[in-house]
């Protein structure tokens, strides 16, 4: 490290705080890749996003100290550097907790599951014939996805288009509706 002995004591600070970030930058993404956390999370509330943990104060780290090396000789005034450098790593920080939030959805179990059906309305797309003589068949909606399903009646007819609600699942494929 005798390169920085010679730099500006500014310029060294970027630098000092730049090498072992981009260090431990490394590691944790390395880390993550193979599917291990390599995060610390400061104590309190646990929601999906930790605002204080190591993962966010190295993201921060990594814009101020990059952006403070890379505008150095560019900006010549040490408080709009330093105002600079520190709006960037707020900026990383939201950066990657944007990439978090779609990596999250992207984790989302959203196959179907019959039992997410119940209470839900529907619109008969076959006419469901009266108490249990026969299926019709019902459109509906369950994470944001139209199913094509089965469905009986405790009740009369119910024609094309009419709206009904699930109220239980027969022999886990069949739902008894009931008109609305």
């Amino acid at each position: 490290m005798d390169f920085l002995d010679s730099l500006p004591p500014l310029l060294q600070s970027f630098w000092y705080v730049a090498i072992p970030t981009s260090t431990i930058f490394l590691i944790q993404t390395i880390m993550t890749f193979i599917g291990s956390d390599a995060d610390v999370d400061v104590p309190g509330d646990h929601s999906s996003f930790e605002l204080f943990s190591l993962r966010n104060l190295i993201n921060f780290l990594l814009g101020f100290s990059w952006t403070g090396i890379s505008f150095y000789e560019t900006i010549s005034n040490a408080t709009i550097l330093l105002g600079l450098s520190v709006t960037i790593g707020v900026l990383f920080v939201y950066v990657f907790f944007l990439i978090m939030r779609f990596v999250q959805k992207l984790a989302q179990d959203n196959s179907f599951n019959i039992q997410n059906t119940i209470d839900k309305t529907a619109d008969v797309y076959l006419s469901i014939p009266e108490h249990k003589a026969g299926k019709g068949k019902i459109m509906i909606s369950v994470n944001g996805t139209y199913h094509e399903l089965e469905a009986m009646t405790e009740q009369g007819a119910i024609p094309t288009g009419a709206v009904v609600k699930v109220v239980r699942i027969e022999n886990n494929q069949t739902l008894i509706v009931e008109t609305l």
